[in-house]
């Protein structure tokens, strides 16, 4: 299914970029590759797009007039979940991570190679079906009065409130629970989730596991449940069980 969607042209990107000659070149692009596109110059553009239309993936450049895209990154994902690819010309490295911190899945550094653009788009769109087709015949999972979700894709606290996560950061939690109580190294969680591929790969899964133990952990300088193994990975230690 995943294939399906990538090659049948029945995705559609949302491209949130104000270089009138930068959108347009990526508007073609992707078009040209098979996808459905529309471009948004800003952020009230881009709201008024997804008011009326649904997408599954939004490219969203980092420096735009008005509302930036680190604040939009901010804002879309407190209320969904469609996966978000950065366009940034920043280099330094804080940058790209504030913004897998804020809820990107991954990011591009401008000036871009098209076929690296364009893979990093089908990694997305196809780590997101995959992930989406397995989960039909997987049940919730219950840890320390947590549940989590991978039919609805979402995560209740122990007074039953959903609380939002992004979909890297869905992927990791439900990695750690469906392996509890052993070492993951930082290879296997990004080949078992959705947590990009930008940059180092120490970087990419620790911003997105950081944002993880902002919402689960009650302790952040003595974590609970996501442990950090020295030279190993990180360990999930907890009790972990399945529901009925």
């Amino acid at each position: 299914m995943a294939s399906e969607l990538i090659s049948s042209g029945q995705a559609r990107l949302l491209i949130v970029e104000d270089d009138v000659d930068i959108a347009s070149m990526l508007v073609d692009l992707v078009r040209n590759n098979g996808f459905l596109a529309e471009a948004a110059s800003d952020a009230k553009a881009m709201d008024t797009l997804l008011a009326g239309s649904t997408f599954d993936l939004i490219l969203l450049d980092a420096m735009l007039p008005g509302e930036d895209g680190f604040s939009i990154c901010r804002r879309l994902r407190s209320s969904g979940k469609t996966p978000i690819l950065m366009l940034t010309a920043l280099r330094e490295d804080i940058d790209r991570i504030l913004g897998l911190e804020l809820g990107a899945d991954d990011y591009v550094t401008k000036p871009f190679n098209s076929r690296e653009l364009i893979a990093r788009i089908k990694n997305i769109l196809r780590r997101v079906t995959n992930s989406n087709d397995a989960e039909e015949e997987l049940v919730p999972m219950t840890f320390a009065g947590w549940c989590i979700d991978p039919r609805s894709r979402q995560l209740f606290d122990a007074d039953g409130a959903q609380v939002s996560m992004t979909t890297a950061e869905f992927d990791l939690l439900w990695a750690f629970c469906s392996h509890p109580n052993k070492v993951l190294t930082r290879e296997q969680l990004l080949s078992m989730t959705h947590a990009g591929t930008a940059g180092p790969v120490e970087r990419s899964i620790d911003a997105h596991i950081s944002r993880v133990r902002q919402k689960i952990e009650p302790n952040l300088r003595d974590p609970t449940f996501i442990k950090t193994v020295r030279l190993g990975g990180y360990l999930f230690a907890s009790k972990v069980e399945r529901q009925a």
